[in-house]
């Protein structure tokens, strides 16, 4: 059910109280003015969350890639996290995990052709990425986790809110896991409800409509993830999940924030589940690998090792794995999917905001070849806006 996945240390109530304080008074000064927010030229895409931990944030940036990178020219800026490196780097294939994280490398060795950039200051970032001296005619900037990254005014901002954790019956750090105040979700544009059971009820769709009680410029989805076939981390074939059988034995290795559901899934296929996990976005040691090493010999066969693509990318440059950890470990990648077939309308959102405010993509040059000549006038050029002002 949803929620089901929310702990509330209730003696530490009043230390949340003392945080939100703060967060509140941070708030206030940018609806203030007295801290700036920035607006571009450029289309600026945000997706982010209020809560610690995994909403699906990459797979969510991961489909608004698929769904723009054929149309213009894409770019995902993030700050980051946990990289062994500082300021702005512009990724390419070559660059290490470290330099970058391991979510933006993740991302850049799956989208060769979709410039991918880090900058913990996101406006300087994107200062960068539009000045046309490192990258030239950039369309559109998607902003991983960015969500409270209040210095830039997204022209629509994505707030992504986890079935399991819904913020509505959260406290705020450290009692719970909200960053601010639920109210926070008021500056979204577009709320998804994400990791929500295939199976969802229609009652439970109405529930958390109203129990989430948006404002009417804000629009409400559900998403859902799927699996794809299993990836051979260094070696081997490409398997699908129902190629586990039931006396699989599986040691899931995870560096991630909510392991659960995915060990859930699993269970669908085998029950001989053997849970090796890790803090998310945990840096892998030589000690580690040994621990690997160790666990899965000793464990009985059939065995595999299923562990995900963050931590796979964080994974792929360690050494000192045994022979049958390289031939035996595979990556499970995940794809979201809109549910009450949304996603077509939820695309359409997409789309319409690049094609208004962008003057190069093939979105926009489509309508402008229906358009006559003399419709180029000064004062069209790109702008950023939200669905509220629309």
């Amino acid at each position: 059910m949803e929620g089901d996945h929310i702990k509330i240390n209730e003696w530490l109530l009043p230390l949340s109280w003392l945080y939100g304080l703060g967060v509140k008074t941070r708030n206030q000064l940018f609806e203030l003015g007295v801290l700036k927010s920035r607006s571009f030229k450029v289309p600026v895409i945000a997706v982010g969350n209020i809560t610690v931990g995994g909403s699906g944030k990459t797979p969510h940036v991961e489909f608004l890639v698929r769904l723009l990178k054929n149309q213009c020219k894409v770019a995902v800026l993030s700050r980051g996290y946990k990289r062994k490196s500082r300021g702005f780097v512009l990724a390419d294939k070559e660059t290490p995990m470290r330099k970058i994280g391991d979510e933006p490398f993740q991302m850049k060795q799956k989208f060769a052709d979709v410039e991918v950039a880090v900058d913990a200051n996101r406006c300087h970032g994107i200062d960068m990425l539009t000045s046309n001296t490192i990258v030239n005619d950039i369309d559109v900037v998607l902003l991983d986790d960015a969500y409270q990254h209040r210095y830039v005014k997204p022209g629509i901002n994505i707030l992504l809110v986890d079935y399991h954790r819904l913020i509505i019956y959260d406290k705020l750090l450290p009692a719970g896991r909200l960053r601010e105040p639920k109210d926070g979700k008021s500056r979204a544009d577009i709320v998804i409800i994400t990791k929500c059971p295939a199976e969802l009820k229609p009652i439970e769709y109405r529930v958390i409509t109203k129990a989430m009680d948006l404002y009417p410029y804000q629009e409400l989805y559900f998403t859902t993830l799927e699996y794809e076939d299993l990836q051979p981390l260094f070696e081997g074939e490409t398997r699908t999940l129902d190629s586990i059988s039931e006396n699989e034995n599986i040691l899931l290795l995870t560096g991630i924030a909510s392991p659960k559901q995915m060990m859930n899934d699993l269970k669908k296929h085998t029950s001989n589940i053997t849970p090796m996990t890790y803090a998310d976005h945990h840096q892998f040691t030589a000690r580690d690998i040994r621990r690997i090493n160790k666990r899965f010999a000793e464990m009985p066969s059939p065995k595999a090792i299923v562990t995900t693509e963050k931590d796979a990318a964080r994974l792929i440059g360690m050494e000192g794995m045994s022979d049958e950890v390289k031939n035996n470990i595979y990556q499970l990648p995940i794809r979201i999917k809109f549910m009450l077939e949304q996603e077509e309308e939820f695309n359409q959102k997409i789309k319409g905001y690049v094609q208004k405010n962008s003057r190069n993509s093939i979105l926009v040059k489509k309508k402008d070849d229906h358009k006559p000549n003399n419709s180029h006038r000064a004062g069209n050029g790109p702008r950023t806006i939200s669905f509220r002002n629309n």
